[in-house]
């Protein structure tokens, strides 16, 4: 990334497309990007690659090595999604082990998830208004170490998957989450199975330790990951940051999405120990409605929302992009998940203009 002497910055972002409805919400987030740099004069270059199913299609391999070349160039990279039916659980090769591999390699082992519940969308939850209303969240996932990554093998009619935690591992991303608390409410809730598992013993000892060490001003709780669940959809107010491990990281913020009224409106930012992030939008592929032109754009525009502010430096660019789409959502355009008729480019345009216009 190049700032130049006027404030302008020249920055390339690696687009990765990915599979199903990916292409289609990628779409409308590069749009949303090219009316930033034109509003405020930036230079941006998109250098689009394969990933996940489309690319073993092509290549044979989930992540081609010049994919990841083209991530490692760059200074962010915006995904859509992987995986689909065409690449199930007994194919020798699946999309998913593409996005693991990309997190692995870019390091990013911070995943921040963003949960807050605009006020035009309060009735598309399910849940009381009462309960949601004000809701504003930050779930900070771990995101390359875990079961996800151990070791998984079968023996006879016996199969293992292996889970393992180092203290490092915990430290670093209890030191983001801790930092991101001691920007907002200043409380953490750090969620685990210590009761259980000798990996969540571990988690929350060196939680315990990495808190009252280097951050006594924040406010420590622990949560077992059942409790947590339980409380996210009884009093989902209480939270400020939760941090926790990765596979109770995946699990909860799908149910957090149940607040919002659409998990098509949540981002998230994968980060590690340089600038360079990548973004996507907690949903999936969504091969049911992919090329009917009615996926939710919000949660990968509001990725690249992320990506403006957490590896562009453009705070700015960032609250202008959440404000057109709060505007436009609050304005009734709305895709079906969210009870409305418009189509995911109708959506778009619409965030579009808010930016051109502002």
């Amino acid at each position: 990334m190049k700032k130049l002497a006027d404030g302008r910055v020249e920055a390339t972002i690696a687009v990765l497309p990915g599979d199903g409805v990916g292409p289609e919400v990628i779409g409308e987030a590069v749009r949303v990007l090219k009316a930033v740099a034109a509003a405020r004069g930036h230079l941006f270059q998109f250098d689009e690659a394969l990933v996940g199913g489309v690319a073993i299609d092509e290549t044979g391999s989930p992540l081609p090595s010049g994919t990841l070349a083209a991530c490692r160039r760059a200074d962010a990279v915006l995904l859509g999604a992987v995986g689909g039916p065409k690449w199930g659980p007994s194919a020798p090769v699946r999309p998913e082990e593409g996005l693991l591999a990309l997190r692995r390699e870019l390091g990013v082992y911070a995943n921040l998830r963003p949960v807050s519940v605009h006020p035009a969308l309060v009735d598309a939850s399910p849940l009381k208004p009462e309960l949601i209303t004000g809701v504003d969240m930050l779930v900070v996932r771990e995101l390359t170490g875990g079961i996800y990554f151990g070791a998984k093998r079968r023996e006879g009619d016996r199969a293992f998957d292996d889970c393992s935690y180092s203290v490092e591992e915990v430290a670093r991303v209890v030191r983001v989450a801790a930092r991101m608390a001691r920007g907002r409410r200043g409380h953490l809730t750090s969620v685990d199975k210590a009761n259980v598992l000798e990996t969540s013993r571990l988690w929350r000892e060196v939680t315990q330790r990495i808190v009252s060490e280097e951050f006594p001003d924040i406010h420590l709780e622990h949560q077992l990951v059942d409790s947590c669940a339980m409380l996210l959809v009884r009093r989902p107010k209480d939270f400020d940051v939760i941090v926790t491990e990765n596979l109770f990281g995946d699990i909860l913020t799908d149910e957090a999405a149940v607040l919002t009224g659409s998990i098509g409106m949540l981002p998230s930012a994968s980060l590690g120990s340089g600038p360079l992030g990548l973004y996507e939008p907690i949903h999936g592929s969504a091969p049911d409605i992919a090329g009917r032109g009615i996926a939710n754009p919000c949660g990968t525009i509001l990725s690249a929302a992320m990506l403006l502010r957490h590896s562009l430096g453009l705070e700015a660019e960032a609250a202008l992009v959440e404000a057109a789409v709060a505007i436009a959502v609050g304005d009734g355009i709305r895709t079906p998940d969210l009870g409305g008729t418009a189509s995911t480019r109708e959506l778009g345009e619409r965030i579009v203009c808010e930016i051109a216009a502002a």
